[in-house]
């Protein structure tokens, strides 16, 4: 099992160092010059290339990108007595402890440097650490309501054998894998928060915290995180629901389940002990998935209800042209990708032991 989890965890730090590597291509080749975006048009040329020398422009390709990895690096190596040296340890931009001195440089252990905002020159990450728990917070709600109840209507749908209940669930199934998130929040957003308004008591906007009306101060509602979890909610809620029907169905024709019914065992026995586990490995490997599209996909329903997550900052920061901070998000979004697929693979390990082996 060790030789298992290290070959992951050796597969997913690969596949980082390739996120990693096409985010930086990709934002270096875009145009635009991010020391006019910081000064403005009417920046003089001597401010341009101190903005340009502080933010490692001045150098080749190359050593950008050496540059790059070496601030995302949890152990970095850095110049400590030349101020003007690309690799200069600026306490400014680092939270370090030092591991080891040399003649000129120092090596050391800190948080990954994201770099600065070239609109608000606000670290990255502090932005990021704002934005991210209240995007985590939609995600989270949003995939346990899909998982809960897809796994309650798979269940119900093969147990009751009932065509019109399964017909409906196909309905549901095609409508819910098939309609745009972006679309359905525009409709739930009109239906529930402005033509059903009164009933509901929903708000078409709003984040996790609201200002008081009378300037009394900020406080929690939790109403405006209703619609946008449930519009994220609803294409996983499709596929968990299919999945968990066509996956129970395929356990309970097999030999050990007719063996446990020779046995006596009751139907809700054989469903609980027997074949929900393993119906559930099929479920488990879509909800991984899934939870960390939502966290990518949750830009666009963030964006119509005006949530205050990752996503309104993208939109923002895409407007502006912030590249730092769409970088940061994408790698951060990246990173949770990779340790959710390893940790699921882990947990498959665990429920199918065959899969240690393959």
């Amino acid at each position: 099992m060790i030789q298992y989890i290290l070959k992951r965890l050796f597969y997913g730090v690969l596949v980082l160092f390739g996120v990693i590597t096409i985010i930086f291509l990709l934002f270096n080749v875009l145009p635009g010059d991010p020391a006019r975006m910081m000064l403005g048009q009417r920046a003089d040329i001597a401010s341009v290339e101190a903005i340009n020398h502080d933010l490692g422009l001045d150098q080749p390709l190359h050593k950008q990108y050496v540059g790059f990895l070496n601030d995302l690096s949890p152990i970095s190596i850095h110049n400590y007595k030349n101020e003007k040296s690309f690799w200069y340890l600026d306490s400014e931009k680092y939270s370090y402890g030092v591991l080891l001195t040399l003649t000129n440089q120092k090596w050391v252990i800190k948080k990954p440097y994201l770099r600065r905002s070239y609109q608000t020159k606000r670290r990255v990450s502090e932005i990021l650490a704002e934005a991210f728990p209240k995007t985590m917070l939609l995600a989270s709600v949003s995939i346990i309501f899909a998982v809960v109840l897809g796994i309650f209507m798979g269940v119900i749908i093969v147990v009751k054998k009932n065509n019109f209940i399964e017909k409906i669930s196909m309905v549901f199934s095609v409508l819910g894998m098939s309609l745009p998130s972006f679309f359905v929040a525009i409709i739930f957003a009109w239906v529930f928060a402005f033509l059903l308004a009164d009933i509901t008591g929903l708000s078409m906007f709003g984040s996790l915290y609201t200002v008081d009306d009378l300037g009394r101060g900020v406080y929690l509602d939790l109403r405006n995180l209703i619609l946008p979890a449930i519009t994220l909610g609803i294409r996983p809620l499709a596929i968990v629901v299919e999945l968990t029907k066509s996956s129970l169905q395929d356990v309970l024709s097999q030999d050990f389940i007719r063996t446990a019914k020779a046995k006596g065992l009751s139907q809700y026995k054989i469903i609980t002990r027997h074949a929900m586990r393993n119906a559930m490995n099929p479920v488990i490997t879509a909800v991984s998935g899934w939870f960390a599209s939502l966290m990518a996909g949750a830009v666009f329903v963030e964006y119509v209800f005006d949530w205050k997550g990752v996503g309104v900052v993208i939109v923002d920061a895409l407007e502006k042209y912030d590249f730092p901070v769409i970088m940061g998000a994408v790698l951060v979004i990246s990173i949770l990708l990779v340790i959710i697929n390893i940790m699921v693979d882990i947990i498959y390990a665990f429920l199918d032991p065959r899969i240690r082996y393959a």
